[in-house]
């Protein structure tokens, strides 16, 4: 598939990154510093990484993911260039980064439970439940990301952007602000894309 200008493989079911996602992306490039070190939390097949690589090559890289599949692809996807982790969000990285991270990106499943029925059956029949549902609000991921962040960021320059929807938008922001982070909401119209960047003072 094509994500970004960039050719990415992906395997039967693994989550297919959306155009959208690019947000992630060009938000991440906006506050990304030389030589950042950057996470990619439920990578998937590495998409939002191989676009910041593609860009910046100096970053360092770092992408986890749950699922062995998706791991398996952003392997391929990433190659020598990059780390991939494999485990539930924060637990599957080293403890080596904790206070070093730049920017930690995550487009983390965020569809409530009761709304995965509601999908286009290319989604909800052939990707991974684990991919797209986000609980009882669809937030059950983001609170978990937004709680342990910023024992990972860099003090005063570190960023969590967290790809979210337009009504989920101010709540995964209240998340990222409840946890000591300073959070905007940013919306492209063009993609239908709505992202929560945060910073840590």
């Amino acid at each position: 598939m094509e994500f970004a200008g960039l050719r990415l493989a992906v395997e039967p079911g693994v989550f297919v990154p959306r155009q959208r996602t690019r947000l992630l992306a060009a938000e991440a490039l906006r506050v990304l510093p030389a030589g950042g070190v950057v996470v990619e939390l439920c990578c998937g097949v590495g998409a939002v990484g191989a676009a910041l690589l593609a860009a910046r090559p100096d970053i360092e890289l770092h992408a986890a993911d749950i699922a062995p599949v998706a791991v398996r692809c952003a392997r391929r996807n990433l190659g020598s260039r990059a780390s991939v982790h494999a485990g539930d969000l924060y637990g599957a990285l080293p403890a080596s980064l904790r206070g070093r991270v730049d920017l930690l990106v995550a487009n983390a499943p965020y569809v409530p439970s009761e709304a995965i029925a509601l999908m286009p059956p290319e989604a909800r029949l052939h990707e991974p439940r684990v991919a797209l549902d986000g609980g009882p609000d669809g937030l059950d991921v983001h609170r978990r990301i937004a709680a342990d962040a910023p024992g990972w960021l860099v003090p005063g320059v570190g960023h969590l952007i967290i790809e979210t929807s337009r009504v989920q938008g101010p709540r995964t922001a209240e998340l990222a602000s409840r946890a000591g982070l300073r959070a905007r909401i940013v919306r492209d119209e063009d993609l239908d894309a709505t992202a929560v960047v945060a910073v840590l003072p």
